[in-house]
């Protein structure tokens, strides 16, 4: 990034500054979002047990519907999986219900082929009308891997090579929410996920922006083949040449570079709308301030349902109010 490369010199560079202008709204969507109001609707008490099955093989005892109500509990508050089980319990007995609750095992092995609401990006689409195309903004993290090896490093000061699975998420710029979210292992490179990534947005992509890994002809490729029309804003390596038909019919890579050339890098961030890419950014670290930074399931089926109920969460509680920024400074 520009700024690290002059880090001497970013001090000179002030802050932005700006004010909440729905403190009001958004100062009580975050109360909600810590509410233990809890309810059951009819449908749910209904749904509640699986329907019975008619191909051959074992009879599920619990719905899909139930399955995802516990991992959404164990999420939201950081709970293993018979603390959940106990949570749930508890829930169920104070409303008086008669409804069975699902074990911890039972959790877990559901958990590996759970299939999770995916996020929806067509959030802002009005009545009668088509969707909005989105302005997609995608970055990656890591989230380590929970377990007997983390309790040794953290009391006998074991050394360790920690293990860890990379997450790759994609986010609406205009409504905040996690639109797209894959989960690979560490090693994976974060421009090999863009088409899967893509392939979960529904509607038209009006931009894709990333940073510099994703400065790459296949991820062009990918968002070329998916939204021809789609602007792709990503910095240019340091290094980067034109192409051989920059003269002729220059690419979105060289118009780039062009403008570069022109206004600097950081003039090329703010005339681009690349410092939109910061959003991506604010959203990951709300993962892990919100649902943590690490996995606590044994296998990759569940680690997946894992990013998938919590993406779920976020976006739920997203739902609930955010706020609106004026710049003051």
């Amino acid at each position: 990034m520009p700024f690290k490369a002059n880090a001497d010199r970013r001090h000179h560079i002030p802050k932005q500054r700006r004010r909440v202008t729905n403190w009001a709204e958004y100062d009580a969507a975050l109360r909600q979002r810590g509410s233990l109001t809890v309810w059951f609707t009819e449908e749910a008490v209904a749904a509640w047990e699986a329907e019975p099955r008619t191909t051959p093989g074992g009879q599920p005892h619990y719905s899909s519907l139930a399955i995802t109500t516990a991992l959404t509990l164990k999420a939201v508050f950081r709970l293993a999986l018979r603390q959940t089980e106990g949570l749930i319990g508890s829930v169920i007995r104070l409303l008086g219900l008669d409804l069975s609750v699902p074990d911890h095992t039972t959790l877990s092995r559901r958990a590996e082929t759970l299939e999770v609401p995916r996020p929806r990006s067509d959030s802002r689409t009005e009545a009668g009308r088509d969707p909005e195309p989105v302005h997609l903004l995608v970055d990656s993290t890591g989230l380590k891997l929970c377990g007997a090896g983390e309790w040794l490093v953290e009391k006998h000061g074991t050394r360790t090579r920690r293990a860890w699975r990379k997450m790759h998420l994609g986010v609406d710029a205009e409504t905040g929410r996690i639109v797209a979210a894959t989960l690979t292992d560490r090693d994976v490179d974060d421009a090999s996920q863009v088409g899967p990534l893509l392939d979960q947005v529904d509607g038209q992509i009006a931009s894709f922006t990333g940073d510099g890994a994703y400065d790459q002809d296949g991820v062009y490729t990918s968002v070329a083949e998916r939204h021809p029309a789609a602007a792709i804003i990503v910095p240019p390596r340091a290094t980067a040449v034109p192409s051989r038909t920059a003269e002729t019919a220059p690419t979105q890579r060289d118009r780039h570079l062009d403008l570069i050339a022109e206004k600097g890098r950081m003039g090329w961030q703010k005339a681009s709308g690349y410092n939109w890419r910061a959003r991506a950014e604010a959203t990951i670290g709300r993962f892990k301030r919100v649902i943590g930074d690490g996995l606590r399931s044994h296998t990759d089926e569940g680690r997946a349902t894992e990013v998938d109920v919590a993406v779920y969460v976020l976006n739920r509680m997203l739902d609930l109010g955010r706020p609106n920024y004026v710049r003051i400074s």
